[in-house]
């Protein structure tokens, strides 16, 4: 850490600044009666430079150089909106107005290019959830985003590690399809990331391959969730929840200045449990009752008005009585509905913890930020956890031995440079160089019971084979994109990105008989392999913008998944390790982005081509029935996307989101009982024919008063999906209602919401082999929030 602020500082030091007059930008902000807005936050894209207004609704920025800027304002209750200004020694004071965010849409800003800008303006379909949409969808997961955006659907089989597919690219191989961010930090792989979501200040979700700036496992897009930071101004809220089923949610924030204009601390907790929505009816007992408990902590110091460096911690303890919740078959958990009957209970313990560094310098002549990150995961189960999902004594799968075991470590660094805010060049660019390394020790063992028998006839009861494998990981990257804008309007975009990988892996076998402390024998001697690959991933698009509001593109990019090392078999004469190969796509997506009405109707199209070569699918092989990862595919997925948000009269606002996608294998071959199985025309796992999501929601003021009464409903509609290769577990369409009622005072808020009011039972999650999940039955809750 040491070594990065001294590299730092040696480059602060002798970068070649330009140095440039400056000045003091100041105005005043009102609402639509001209009554003057406290508390208002006005801030200059891509600098550290923002104020906040005071009673009087006035605000003054010292010491900004003199060059043009794009200005968001937003304060709480109004719609955000963006503006352009040239500062000069002798302009006037500005003179803003704010509207009801019941009249009309926000004015969104996202980073989905590693820098501030509009989210019209970007050549590509992403979709961004402001907080305040966050609060009103009751976002607690990342899987909740689901059919919010189109083409996307996401589900875990009760353990927490979501498998997100997104326009029909999905996590068919253990490295995630879609890549995770949270305040710039890559959730590098399923076991690291947090899914919790809180204290959120907006998640952008970018869809299609992201490989230029954001690299490794983004092919089908990234889910970027930004929380809030403290500034000048002490704020934060107070939540709590309480529902059926046990659910309590309560969460705290608490963002301040220490040092006004210095320095700033900030801190949000989350408590979450319920007493699980499935029995086990082999002890007659709640089977998956969890809690958590998930920290965010900041600490932002200001130097000066062009450098800041942000320090970030966040952890999540999860602890989960019945990770697994899953029925032997789809057609037990339909006709026996959230209902396990598993004779091997324990507690899943998970903690992780995330870190980062955070240094940014915003110059007259060069931006710099560097972003150095440390993520660690230690993941068990306390006791034998059934393998066999029954009430035999079949199959259990012990994890527990320590911490030097199942305990995932990552750390990564990134250096990014962009061109100045201050330049008025046309040429926009930013480049940067990225490199991680990650520590993966697995030691697991499989345990045969007196009845293993039925789940394997080769089994010996009272056998136990482990296995260890202690795998790394390492990698670099250097990227590079410059947009070209010509008149104003048109503007040319080109990037690259170079990766290269390497992976290392030490695997050993043995076996035991019951009751003996030493190997009866070795079943994988100790063997190490290793493989390395790289990836070019360029990116293309032209964006004509009408005007301000209307803009067309059309974007080309590739993007690639991780290859890595994967068990070939347990017969030691054989190579026990196989190298798969990255999978590459290509996409191509053309679209048209357009606001309306003094921005009270947005409608946001597209459509894309993608194609994936050397998709990486699992494969069982027998008789050693273990599950190995090949390029075995050649994917093809091709759809459209639309979005909608109206607010056709005050307090009335329409929000629609429709994806319909069409994912097909063009080659798809497997191994299954020793030959090869032609499954050419199957459908893709893990994505809905279509998905779409229509949310109304009606807020009446009182004249003269601050109450205000809300009424929501939300329908979501999920086409055909299938769980598995040979298409053989399939899920067809259905619809899950949600609606939400209650009333605002002032800062205060209590909501009654409900969720899947239909109590519609339908399968959310499934294996290969078809043990399945239920999605959440029909629950309700109040929660009460407090902002301040």
């Amino acid at each position: 850490m040491k070594r990065v602020l001294l590299l730092t500082s040696y480059f602060l030091m002798t970068c070649s600044v330009a140095f440039a007059q400056e000045t003091s930008l100041s105005g005043k902000i009102t609402d639509a009666d001209a009554r003057p807005l406290a508390g208002a936050t006005v801030h200059l894209l891509n600098t550290n430079f923002g104020a906040v207004t005071d009673a009087n609704g006035e605000f003054t920025i010292a010491n900004v150089p003199l060059a043009k800027y794009i200005f968001a304002v937003s304060a709480v209750g109004y719609a955000s909106i963006q503006g352009e200004i040239t500062t000069s020694k002798d302009a006037p004071p500005l003179a803003i107005t704010l509207t009801e965010s019941i009249t009309q849409l926000d004015d969104v800003v996202v980073t989905a290019q590693k820098t501030e800008e509009s989210l019209q303006r970007i050549p590509f379909s992403i979709s961004a959830l402001s907080s305040r949409k966050v609060n009103e969808y009751r976002l607690w997961n990342i899987k909740d985003i689901t059919a919010i955006v189109p083409n996307l659907y996401s589900a875990n089989p009760g353990d927490n590690r979501n498998v997100t597919s997104i326009r029909g690219i999905t996590s068919t191989s253990y490295d995630p399809a879609v890549a995770t961010y949270i305040d710039g930090v890559n959730q590098f792989s399923l076991d690291t990331y947090i899914a919790q979501l809180f204290d959120v200040e907006r998640i952008e979700i970018l869809r299609g391959p992201q490989g230029t700036l954001y690299g490794r496992n983004a092919m089908a897009g990234v889910i970027n969730i930004i929380t809030k930071e403290p500034g000048n101004t002490t704020r934060g809220f107070v939540e709590a929840t309480i529902g059926n089923y046990g659910q309590q949610r309560y969460g705290f924030g608490v963002r301040t200045p220490l040092i006004k204009d210095k320095l700033f601390f900030g801190v949000a907790g989350m408590y979450d449990a319920n007493d699980g929505f499935y029995d086990n009816e082999y002890t007659n007992s709640n089977f998956d009752k969890k809690h958590n408990i998930t920290g965010n902590y900041y600490l932002k110091y200001l130097a000066t008005s062009k450098l800041s460096v942000t320090l970030n911690a966040k952890h999540s303890i999860n602890r989960n009585d019945g990770a697994f919740p899953l029925a032997g078959s789809m057609e037990d958990a339909v006709s026996n509905p959230f209902k396990v009957n598993q004779n091997a209970t324990t507690t899943l313990v998970d903690n992780v913890f995330n870190s980062s560094l955070n240094i940014n310098y915003a110059g007259n002549a060069i931006n710099f930020n560097s972003l150095t990150t440390y993520q660690s995961n230690y993941r068990y189960y306390k006791d034998p956890i059934d393998g066999d999902f029954s009430p035999i004594d079949g199959v259990t799968v012990i994890n527990n031995y320590g911490k030097d075991w199942n305990n995932v470590k990552v750390f990564t660094q990134e250096f990014k440079f962009s061109s100045p805010t201050t330049s008025s060049s046309p040429l926009k660019w930013t480049a940067g160089a990225y490199l991680f390394h990650q520590d993966n020790p697995v030691k697991q063992a499989t345990h045969f019971g007196d009845d293993a028998a039925y789940i394997d006839p080769n089994a010996m009861p009272g056998s136990e084979i482990l296995n260890t494998s202690d795998g790394s990981s390492a990698g670099v990257a250097f990227y590079g994109q410059a947009t070209y804008t010509l008149f104003e309007k048109l503007d040319f975009t080109a990037g690259v990105r170079y990766d290269y990988e390497k992976k290392k892996q030490n695997v050993h076998g043995e076996f035991f008989m019951e009751g003996s402390s030493e190997p009866v024998f070795e079943t994988q001697q100790d063997t190490s392999a290793s493989t390395s690959f790289n990836a070019f991933s360029p990116k293309v698009s032209v964006a004509y913008h009408f005007t301000n509001n209307n803009t067309v593109y059309i974007t080309g990019s590739r993007g690639f998944r991780a290859g890595g090392l994967t068990q070939l078999s347990s017969d030691p004469s054989q190579a026990p390790l196989y190298a798969y190969k990255p999978e590459y796509s290509i996409n191509a997506e053309i679209g048209m982005k357009n606001s309306f009405l003094n921005d009270r109707l947005l409608v946001n199209f597209a459509g894309y081509y993608i194609k994936v070569d050397d998709a990486q699918v699992p494969t069982l092989v027998l008789p050693d029935a273990i599950t190995i990862t090949r390029n075995a595919g050649e994917l093809t997925s091709k759809g459209v996307e639309l979005e909608i948000s109206a607010m056709p009269v005050k307090g009335l606002q329409f929000d629609y989101a429709l994806g319909v996608n069409d994912a097909t294998y063009k080659k798809l071959r497997v191994s299954q009982n020793g030959t090869e199985v032609n499954l050419d025309g199957n459908r893709q796992i893990f994505t809905p024919r279509h998905t779409s999501m229509l949310a109304a929601q009606y807020s009446y003021s009182f004249t003269g008063s601050r109450l205000t009464l809300i009424a929501r409903g939300e329908w979501m509609n999920l086409g055909d999906q299938y769980f598995d290769l040979y298409n053989n577990n399939k899920q067809s369409g259905y619809s899950v209602f949600n609606a939400k009622a209650g009333a605002a005072f002032g800062n205060f808020e209590l909501m009654f919401w409900g969720r899947n009011l239909g109590d519609e039972e339908y399968i959310s999650y499934a294996y290969d082999f078809g043990a399945a999940h239920l999605g959440n039955p029909r629950n309700y809750g109040v929660t009460f929030r407090w902002n301040f």
